[in-house]
């Protein structure tokens, strides 16, 4: 039985399509263990593999000469990476680097391609997927420009949380300051205000969530409309 439909967790994105067009794509999958901070491709080069996560994350850095990657997106369970493919697009925009290890399916290029021309189910499926994923980074985008920074680590926090499929996982200082394009400082006032709230426990990278109610109330509204987002679209 496929990772993917042998525990509780599975992959949301494959999971939401029809059952003959889901066991047509698992057919051409490969399990596989991503581990933590593995590159799985590089912006600007050819893409060779998409991967369907199950209980890992990626994340999605873009960078300005000179300056640090900023973080632009996070990929769990809920997505995929390569999905540019839909659009006749080889090559990557961003950088995709492995943020939390675990398991994921694995289709090469080539397959993903043929698989896309032969079932217009699998386009329209993906077409939903890239609708949400543009409506996310629109509300990102906002997300940074309007709200506070302990607002937005609490979202960020959250989003980890579901993808990590744990209350506790493991997360550091740069990366968060990475994820959202702040100071380091900044990161240590508002995860020291969460923890005074004891929203959450924060140790040398170590994060546990104790209070998921009052960390989502601690949140901006984009979480919410993220998700509600994702489940009006793709359910």
């Amino acid at each position: 039985m496929s990772v993917a439909t042998s525990g509780l967790v599975v992959n949301r994105l494959l999971a939401s399509l029809p059952p003959q067009s889901r066991q047509r794509m698992l057919k051409r999958c490969e399990p596989v263990e991503l581990s933590l901070g593995g590159v799985l491709c590089e912006a600007g080069e050819p893409i060779r593999y998409v991967y369907f996560p199950v209980r890992s994350y990626i994340s999605m850095t873009a960078a300005l000469e000179n300056t640090a990657s900023l973080e632009v997106r996070l990929i769990g369970n809920e997505g995929m990476l390569g999905v540019s493919l839909a659009l006749g697009i080889n090559t990557s925009p961003l950088r995709a680097l492995v943020q939390g290890a675990g398991s994921a399916l694995r289709m090469p290029a080539a397959s993903f391609r043929s698989e896309l021309e032969h079932s217009a189910v699998l386009r329209r499926g993906l077409g939903r997927y890239i609708y949400v994923m543009l409506a996310q980074l629109a509300q990102t985008a906002a997300c940074a420009c309007f709200h506070v920074v302990e607002a937005r680590l609490a979202r960020c926090l959250l989003m980890t949380q579901d993808r990590a499929h744990a209350n506790h996982f493991y997360v550091t200082h740069a990366l968060l300051a990475q994820m959202l394009g702040v100071r380091r400082s900044g990161i240590t006032d508002a995860a020291g205000a969460l923890q005074r709230k004891k929203l959450i426990r924060y140790s040398r990278g170590d994060i546990t969530v104790l209070d998921r109610r009052g960390l989502e109330k601690a949140s901006c509204e984009c979480y919410g409309a993220a998700t509600a987002c994702y489940q009006r679209f793709l359910g």
